[in-house]
């Protein structure tokens, strides 16, 4: 569960704070213009705020580019980031923390299964002084048993099993004060699990409930294979219990083959002792040279293919800059 400490105002805050929106798209051409329309019906009610919404395609196939630059060309406070590819959700929400400007900066996806209303109470709340406001799903219509059931047993796995605390139910709908965001956006992992970070810096957190909703239009871009790679992703980066399983299926395969022989009166043969628990040793130790392995080249997580501002495409030359960056520059955060 979010941290119940006194909230405490980490960012010096403007007399009229600036409020980005950062909403990662994925073949959402359908169901963007209603997006952006409830975005701003919202953000233009925030009192005595400014606001920005940063959208960031991540490799869309459909027309949601073109959408997005219509939505700009209309709106200078509507800031574009296009990526050379699909390089999944979270590189796409950290490339629009990167991108985003503002004083607190609100992270939520472009299906509308995230009421958009809920920011004016997470705003209310971060003006209290909370750095990080999360949204915490207490239902979620329009999807399977499946994916509800599997969710649910995640989020209490990886709580039971992390190294620091993880808040259950609780996706990427979240709004992070200027400190928090600069923190993530320092750190230098490229296999980066934003709902695990956001636990692990620790910053004093309050949540709200809510009932996610179904889709107005479009489908889910969340395969079975996508939420199997999510969800290794946070258990890898927010435990270390996996890396002591080898040692405890060790001891386990050891102390059932003994019982096991004793039962029998008789030495079983060296495979029975040694099959089982090395596949099993073998597949945890591979995993994590896995993760090793995408470290260390040291490739920065996303790259940008265009950005808009003001209704206008960037200079090329800064949109080169993210290709070209050395390793170090990313890990040091000149690279936005």
């Amino acid at each position: 569960m979010p941290a119940t400490r006194t909230p405490t105002q980490l960012t010096a805050v403007a007399a009229r704070p600036l409020v980005s929106v950062v909403v990662p798209c994925l073949d959402e051409a359908a169901v963007i213009g209603e997006t952006h329309r409830r975005l701003t019906a919202v953000l233009r009610g925030l009192p005595e705020c400014e606001h920005e919404v940063v959208y960031v395609d991540d490799g869309s196939r459909d027309a949601t580019w073109d959408r997005l630059t219509a939505l700009a060309a209309a709106d200078p406070r509507v800031r574009l980031v296009r990526l050379t590819r699909n390089f999944g959700h979270q590189p796409a929400v950290l490339a629009g923390l990167r991108e985003a400007s503002g004083d607190a900066v609100i992270t939520i996806d472009a299906d509308l299964q995230d009421p958009p209303g809920l920011i004016a109470d997470m705003v209310e709340r971060w003006r209290a002084g909370w750095p990080v406001v999360s949204a915490r799903r207490t239902g979620r219509q329009g999807e399977s048993r499946f994916k509800t059931g599997t969710a649910h047993v995640f989020y209490r796995l990886l709580a039971a099993v992390a190294d620091h605390p993880v808040n259950l139910d609780t996706g990427d709908f979240r709004l992070l004060d200027r400190e928090v965001v600069r923190t993530l956006t320092l750190l230098p992992e490229s296999e980066l699990y934003l709902r695990g970070a956001v636990c692990w810096a620790g910053f004093p957190e309050t949540s709200l409930e809510y009932g996610r909703l179904p889709r107005p239009a479009g489908r889910t871009k969340y395969t079975l294979r996508k939420m199997a790679g999510l969800s290794r992703r946070g258990l890898l980066a927010c435990s270390s219990a996996p890396a002591r399983v080898p040692g405890a299926v060790g001891l386990a395969w050891l102390g059932g083959t003994a019982l096991t022989s004793a039962v029998l009166r008789r030495p079983l043969p060296p495979a029975a002792w040694a099959f089982g628990g090395q596949a099993v040793l073998l597949g945890v130790l591979g995993e994590y040279l896995l993760l090793i392995h995408r470290e260390v080249r040291g490739r920065p997580p996303y790259v940008v293919h265009q950005r808009w501002a003001s209704g206008v495409p960037a200079p090329a030359e800064l949109v080169a800059a993210d290709v070209t960056a050395s390793p170090e520059a990313w890990a040091t955060g000149s690279v936005r």
